[in-house]
This record gives C-alpha cells, sequence and structure tokens, in this order.
C-alpha cells in the first residue's frame, strides 16, 4: 500500500495551547494550526501535523495561546489624535465644549487618515485583528486598513446636521451606499450605516436606513441608552424612551449593533433578545465618563449577543482590548452583584466571536476554525505576571497584557512578527503624530 504523501501548506503554528469554539472543551494542548493561501484548512495535535503536512513555514511557539484575533466592535480610530486632549469631564461637557469644537476645527482627510493609521497600529501591536469604526471620512479611514491589511467595518456616520463630511442625512446616506458599493469585493473591508444616535438624527433618514440596509444586507450602527441624560431629553421632548422610538420605526433588529446601552429597563432587554439586536459594551469609556452601567449578565441570561469594544482613544484612552476585557468581566460581576457573572472564556467570546457576529462577519472570522480567515494572534503566557500558569484563559483575561502578544496574522498575513509591525512604518507615523500634536495642543483643556 503506497504512503499518502504529506499535503503542501504555507504555514503550520504549533503551539502549547489554542483556544477552540467547543465551550465544553475550550482548550486545546499541543495543537497545530495549519494556514494556506489566508485561510485555516486545519487544526490538529502537534504530533500529526508533520504526518499530514508539508509547510513553507514551521513556527513553534512554546509557552504560547494560539486564539482567534480580538474584534474591537466599536471605536473613533481617528480620534486617537484627539487622546488625553479633554480628560475628567461628562460625556455632554466633553462633547459639547471641547471634543466638538476641536473636529470642527481639526478633522479633515488628513487628520482622518493619519489618526485612523495610528490606531490600527495600536490595536495591531495589543492583538486586535479587525474593528468597528464610525467617524468622519471613512473613506480615508479605509484607505489606512487597506494599505496596513487590517480587517475593518466603517459605520458611515449620519447625522441631521452638516459637518465635515457632508450636509445632512441625504448626503452621508448617498456616501454610505457609494462607498459600500466601491469595497463590495475588498476582502478585509466592508460597511454599515452609522446613524449617530436618536437625539441627533429624525425619523424620516432613519426609516430610509432601515430600508437600505435591508436591500443591501449590510449592519446599523448606533449609540443607543447611553446616558441617564439622554433618556431623560428623550422623555421631555418625546414622551418615550429612544429604543421604543427605534422599535416603532422598524430598527431594532438583528442589524442593529446597539453602542454603549447603559440605561437598559428589563422589557427593553427582552425587546433587544426577542428582535436579535447586538450590544457593543465599551465598559472603560462608560467608566470614564460615567455614563453608567451596561447590565451585562442580564443581557447574556436573556441571549442578548453581547460584544465589546474600546470606544475612541479620546474617551478611553487606549485601544487595548486585553484591558478592554478585564475590566468588562470585573465590571459584571460588580454590578450583577454575583462573582460567577461573566466569566473568562465568556469576556473571551465577546472580544472575538460576538463582535463578528455583530458585525455579520462571523461566517469569516472571530474563531479558529476550518474555512475562516486566517485571522489569528499569538500570546505569551510565560511572562512574570502570567505565571505560574494554572487556567491559560483565567490568565488570558485577568492577568494578561497587550504586551505579551507576539504574533499577529490577519487573512495569513504576518502583520506583527515577535512584536514589531510589518505593515505600517512606526518612524513616519511618529513624526506625522508629533506634527499634529504641536498644532492640536493649544485647543486642549489645560
Amino acid at each position: 500500500m503506497t504512503a499518502i504523501p504529506p499535503e503542501t501548506v504555507e504555514t503550520l503554528l504549533h503551539a502549547r495551547w489554542v483556544l477552540g469554539t467547543d465551550d465544553e472543551q475550550p482548550l486545546l494542548e499541543d495543537h497545530c494550526l495549519v494556514l494556506d493561501k489566508g485561510r485555516i484548512v486545519d487544526l490538529l495535535p502537534s504530533n500529526e501535523a508533520g504526518l499530514r503536512y508539508e509547510a513553507k513555514e514551521n513556527l513553534r511557539l512554546g509557552e504560547h495561546i494560539l486564539m482567534p484575533g480580538l474584534i474591537n466592535t466599536h471605536g473613533h480610530a481617528a480620534m486617537s489624535l484627539l487622546r488625553g486632549a479633554a480628560d475628567d469631564l461628562p460625556l455632554h461637557t466633553w462633547l459639547q465644549d471641547y471634543i466638538w469644537p476641536m473636529e470642527g476645527r481639526w478633522v479633515s482627510e488628513d487628520f482622518v487618515y493619519d489618526g485612523t493609521q495610528l490606531a490600527i497600529a495600536e490595536m495591531l501591536r495589543s492583538g486586535t485583528t479587525c474593528f468597528a469604526d464610525m467617524y468622519f471620512f471613512p473613506d480615508q479611514a479605509a484607505r489606512a486598513a487597506s494599505e496596513a491589511g487590517m480587517r475593518a467595518q466603517f459605520a458611515s456616520p449620519v447625522f441631521d446636521f452638516p459637518s465635515a463630511w457632508g450636509q445632512g442625512a441625504s448626503e452621508y446616506i448617498h456616501k454610505t451606499t457609494a462607498l459600500n458599493d466601491q469595497y463590495a469585493n475588498h476582502p478585509l473591508i466592508s460597511f454599515a450605516f452609522g446613524p449617530h444616535a436618536p437625539y441627533t438624527i429624525s425619523n424620516e433618514p432613519l426609516e430610509k436606513i432601515v430600508v437600505l440596509a435591508e436591500e443591501m444586507d449590510i449592519p446599523i450602527h448606533m449609540h443607543v441608552h447611553e446616558t441617564t441624560q439622554e433618556i431623560l431629553d428623550a422623555l421631555k421632548t418625546e414622551g418615550r424612551r429612544p429604543l421604543q422610538r427605534l422599535n416603532e420605526i422598524g430598527l431594532v433588529s438583528p442589524r442593529l449593533i446597539c453602542v454603549h446601552a447603559t440605561q437598559l429597563l428589563d422589557e427593553e432587554i427582552a425587546l433587544l433578545a426577542e428582535n436579535g439586536a447586538s450590544i457593543a459594551h465599551c465598559p472603560e469609556s462608560n467608566l470614564k465618563l460615567a455614563s453608567g452601567f451596561c447590565p451585562v449578565a442580564k443581557l447574556q441570561q436573556a441571549g442578548v449577543n453581547v460584544a465589546l469594544g474600546t470606544d475612541g482613544a479620546a474617551s478611553n484612552n487606549d485601544l487595548d482590548m486585553f484591558g478592554e476585557m478585564r475590566t468588562a468581566a470585573l465590571l459584571a460581576k460588580a454590578v450583577a452583584g454575583d462573582a460567577s457573572a461573566l466569566p473568562a472564556l465568556q469576556a473571551l467570546r465577546m472580544a472575538t466571536l460576538n463582535g463578528a457576529k455583530a458585525m455579520g462577519l462571523d461566517g469569516e472570522t472571530g474563531s479558529l476554525e476550518t474555512g475562516k480567515s486566517a485571522d489569528v494572534i499569538a500570546v505569551r503566557l510565560d511572562s512574570l505576571n502570567a505565571i505560574p500558569c494554572y487556567h491559560p484563559l483565567s490568565q488570558l483575561v485577568y492577568s494578561s497584557g497587550s504586551s505579551q502578544v507576539s504574533h499577529v496574522w490577519i487573512a495569513g498575513r504576518l502583520l506583527l512578527d515577535d512584536g514589531e509591525l510589518t505593515s505600517i512604518d512606526i518612524e513616519r507615523l511618529r513624526s506625522k503624530v508629533m506634527h499634529w500634536q504641536q498644532r492640536i495642543a493649544p485647543d486642549t483643556r489645560h
């Protein structure tokens, strides 16, 4: 009987542990991830991989865990250029008195391109392989992501009022549809509608977005129930809470990503669950702006898909999803009054597969499964802050830091090689950011 020759593939990744998809047995020991043509083609024990495959690159990562790349389900990437510009302020003061005036003065195509490139560099170095973004000039943000090899979904913003990006809702909606058409076949870039918030957009454009999103098969990404003040203002002006209005318009559906959602009644949680909407939970930004607490445990118990985001670096002030996971897990326990709320594995799913589901990308990314894109990160678990390591998944959430991310692949392309970025010129980027700092500094809060 003739022996079957090994199959030739591009890459074999061996590690001490791999985060699998089975919640009953999520941790695979001494396994190998097989990558070829940008996709995952197999996941099997390391001692079998060498018999079945012959690879151009055979990487053995020792005391590492291989896991899906982290997915940042909400942010404003270009606002990285406003990091620390107006700290220690409540949301409405922060926005109206500082951020909006600075944006009015400085936001441009160059601002968005450079700021997004800075955000992508930070995210790649901390293990994020996919992000959802809502900001002006999404065409420039998409250019930065495409050039860097980053996966991203851009929620093109829609307001009733003029901005640097357009004159009103009709123009914003038209630009969204045009960008969606332009990037329809792009392997990494996708688009969504980004109606900013219930208090910045009226019913007519929202009704149009509901119809178009269904026709175009894309998500709707919106700040919803972010603060108590938002709820009080809506009750005063309309006599109803924002989610009730959105539901009456038909916006509450599996396409909707509700960002923040810190103010939810039990019946609103049931409404979200019944209609299949997702939540983008941004715990650190919510804490910093004193916006409130998202009831994560209640949402998960009701069956609502809860994903994780950082928000922008102007209100966080970093884009570190490892920090966000830890904060989310700890905060969920305090809010629920239950130390078993949001255990480590669920926090990891929030930061990976749940984000992909919210964005409609779970067929492509979010877990290490055969046929999916090779969006993979390697995390060292032998650094001093991570040893002794009795339970690797708990270590990832409760003690690991983003500095332990050693390698990042997106669609099989190595973008972080032993801590070094391969697709972004860091020194050139640093020079551009310093130039922006010198220009913006006089407008910042002292």
